[in-house]
């Protein structure tokens, strides 16, 4: 790892520590040449997965594209960020339980949902709407009758 202040390309880690959300690790490191420390963080890293979209192309799974969705769906909701990122990790722990190389953008989009619902419902009809292509009305109000059935 490479110093932040003088680039010299050799660091060594101080200390290591579970992170705070409980799903990174959190290493202190010092440069060996300028002794300048800070801080990393280690997170689990999907790899090898290939996403199918409605119209048959294969692209590789994106986090930045999962967080980019889900922080518009959750945009001015009482999400704090250590929920958000407890959010990506269920989802894609959910991915990796499947044990697949190759999954649907469909599929992917019921993992967001199912997990979506538990924290917001208002973030969940909101993705939903775009996801499920709500054409009128109508359909928004079907899933909230959906969401305040399950509620009661």
């Amino acid at each position: 790892m490479k110093c932040p202040i003088c680039y010299y390309p050799d660091t060594k880690v101080v200390d290591s520590r579970v992170a705070s959300d409980g799903l990174s690790i959190r290493r202190r490191r010092e440069c060996l040449k300028c002794s300048f420390r800070f801080s990393t963080y280690e997170e689990i890293e999907l790899l090898d997965l290939a996403i199918v979209k409605r119209d048959g192309r294969r692209e590789s799974y994106s986090r930045e594209k999962l967080m980019g969705g889900l922080k518009k769906s959750c945009e001015k909701r009482p999400i704090t960020e250590d929920m958000f990122k407890k959010l990506i990790h269920s989802i894609e722990r959910d991915l990796q339980r499947l044990k697949k190389t190759e999954i649907t953008s469909k599929q992917i989009g019921q993992m967001v949902m199912k997990n979506l619902k538990k924290i917001d419902s208002v973030a969940y009809i909101r993705y939903a709407s775009v996801y499920e292509s709500f054409k009128d009305a109508q359909e928004f109000r079907k899933e909230l009758n959906k969401l305040i059935k399950e509620k009661n």
